[in-house]
């Protein structure tokens, strides 16, 4: 019985040892595999497009199309990577193109394109569609965006190059085994490939991950390969002269600016009557506005100011504003033909007035529409630029106010105007709840910073009030206090304090001067936060501070020779430093 019992005891203990080492073996096997997997031998397509087109080293999802020879690249990928400011122009069929010196219309399938609306005639059209999908050709445009590319014919691939791309070239070593030839699909030998290399082959290096290399072929088609296969050969960036620019004979201009408005509302005012302003060398007078939705411009301009203007040796820049109107905005900006037709009377009023730029005040807008604003300036920039004049674009400070703010694309204006104009003042305004300051300095400096961070400094115009606001604070038979305001020019706001014999006192909140008021009489209380030569020379200070382009104020009509002053000798004692 006890030899029965050791033999089942053996048995079962070389079992299990038999079973131990057949695990380790199929353990040690799994991980070598693994660790080394062999090399698969599928083979698969590198994209299933006929026509792809490659940019940054990837297969856009869209692809080219080729006719006649010619690659058409879909709209969307212009814009998605080249350009996102070319548009469709619905109504005359057409692609719309800007620079800061041309406007290209491009009509659908036609030999001549217009540059600033002179025809020029072409050997294929440069806009095309096919299955109602938008293409361009870029031929003429290589330079503008600083690109090259290069069709492979053989495989149907597009390769687009930048200016400024590194170009690696990589040599495959001879004698490699078969699989190590193969170009994978991902950075891993077990992976499918796309392709093969020869010995020998010249081929492009184009991103490093870990053991591999990812190359393309001089057909275009690109895959990964083993490191230790490539000799890495020369680099070298990639330069494209870019298209040579025009440059715009513009007005000479003594910088810093010093410009103010002329609130022309009916009528010019009689020059006989403006005093002296020292250190102002622009005036802004407010006589064009956009009159309907065909476009027309209404005009307020005076031959009569313009040469008292220049005889004071100032320069004018007349201003066009969009009548604050959204729903006029719309219509007349959403049309290229409406665009163009505002731009010919402008070109038209600049040249009769002999105007040295023009300042676009465009307010009010749908935040919807805040692109046909920048289209519209995009366009009218080039020939304002051809006819010498100065362009600038008033703006407000950034806030999430849908009409007021958001509208604006304020970094694409600055890469098209010459001169950025931020309003900087209705922090409390006319129909405020609450009554405070037009705006306090420190309410200014916040948003001036933020403003910097998408607006170049040395395109930037400081405008700044030249009224405030009295407020009055009325008790209510319900108890509550009712607000309300009215705006005050610099000698009026003096007056009022003079005849009641009040002292102002500094507020330090908001960095002014500031003066209150009991009326037992009406039961109410006035507050004025003051506008005056303390004030004027903080914002002046700030204007050297962040080294902006200059000072604007509105306007003429509200100051008092002092704001002139004071203005003057704040910028030239900066200077003078």
């Amino acid at each position: 019985m006890s030899r029965i019992e050791r033999t089942k005891r053996k048995t079962s203990s070389t079992f299990i040892l038999f079973g131990f080492i057949l695990s380790f073996i199929l353990i040690g096997t799994s991980l070598v595999l693994w660790l080394y997997p062999f090399p698969s031998k599928e083979k698969t397509t590198f994209t299933n497009m006929k026509y792809p087109i490659i940019s940054d080293g990837e297969i856009y999802p869209d692809e080219a199309l080729i006719e006649n020879g010619t690659v058409y690249f879909p709209l969307s990928f212009i814009q998605a990577t080249l350009d996102d400011g070319i548009i469709i122009d619905q109504d005359s069929n057409s692609i719309i193109l800007t620079t800061k010196e041309k406007v290209y219309q491009m009509p659908s399938e036609s030999l001549t394109i217009f540059v600033n609306e002179e025809p020029h005639k072409l050997e294929f059209p440069i806009y095309t569609t096919k299955d109602n999908t938008p293409y361009i050709s870029i031929d003429p445009f290589q330079s503008l965006y600083q690109v090259q590319y290069k069709y492979h014919k053989e495989t149907g691939i597009t390769v687009l190059k930048r200016n400024g791309d590194t170009i690696q070239k990589g040599v495959v070593k001879d004698n490699q085994k078969e699989y190590l030839l193969h170009m994978r699909s991902e950075a891993d030998l077990s992976t499918p490939y796309v392709s093969e290399v020869k010995p020998s082959e010249n081929v492009y290096i184009e991103k490093d991950v870990e053991n591999y290399y990812y190359i393309r072929k001089e057909n275009g088609i690109a895959g990964f390969v083993k490191k230790d296969i490539l000799n890495v050969g020369d680099s070298k960036k990639l330069a494209i002269k870019p298209q040579e620019r025009v440059q715009s004979p513009l007005q000479a201009l003594s910088l810093p600016i010093n410009l103010t408005w002329e609130a022309v509302y009916s009528k010019n005012p009689n020059t006989k009557l403006i005093p002296n302003m020292t250190g102002v060398n622009i005036v802004s007078p407010t006589w064009f506005s956009l009159k309907n939705n065909e476009g027309d411009v209404k005009n307020l301009g005076s031959t009569a100011y313009r040469e008292w203007a220049q005889s004071k040796g100032y320069q004018v820049w007349g201003l066009f504003s969009n009548d604050f109107d959204p729903e006029k905005t719309h219509e007349a900006f959403n049309d290229f033909e409406t665009r163009k037709k505002i731009i010919r009377q402008l070109l038209e009023y600049s040249n009769m007035y002999q105007l040295d730029g023009i300042n676009f005040d465009i307010e009010n807008v749908n935040e919807a529409d805040g692109p046909l604003v920048t289209q519209f300036i995009k366009e009218a920039t080039p020939y304002l630029h051809k006819a010498g004049l100065v362009v600038s674009m008033d703006i407000t400070f950034i806030s999430d106010s849908s009409t007021w703010s958001k509208f604006y694309e304020r970094e694409k204006l600055a890469a098209v105007v010459d001169y950025m104009v931020v309003m900087a003042y209705d922090e409390h305004w006319g129909t405020s709840p609450v009554s405070g300051s037009v705006a306090s300095l420190p309410w200014v400096e916040r948003n001036l910073e933020r403003l910097l961070e998408v607006v170049p400094h040395d395109q930037l115009v400081l405008a700044v009030p030249l009224y405030a606001r009295i407020w009055k604070e009325a008790d209510t038979e319900a108890g509550n206090v009712e607000v309300s305001s009215k705006a005050l020019s610099m000698n009026d706001v003096q007056q009022w304090i003079k005849e009641r014999n009040l002292t102002p006192t500094y507020d330090e909140q908001s960095g002014q001067n500031y003066v209150e008021y009991r009326d037992d009489n009406e039961k109410a209380t006035y507050k004025i936060w003051i506008e005056d030569e303390l004030s004027l020379q903080k914002r002046i200070q700030l204007i050297h501070k962040y080294d902006l382009a200059g000072v604007a104020s509105w306007t003429r009509f509200f100051a008092n020779d002092t704001a002139w002053t004071s203005i003057s000798q704040a910028l030239k004692e900066e200077n003078k430093k």
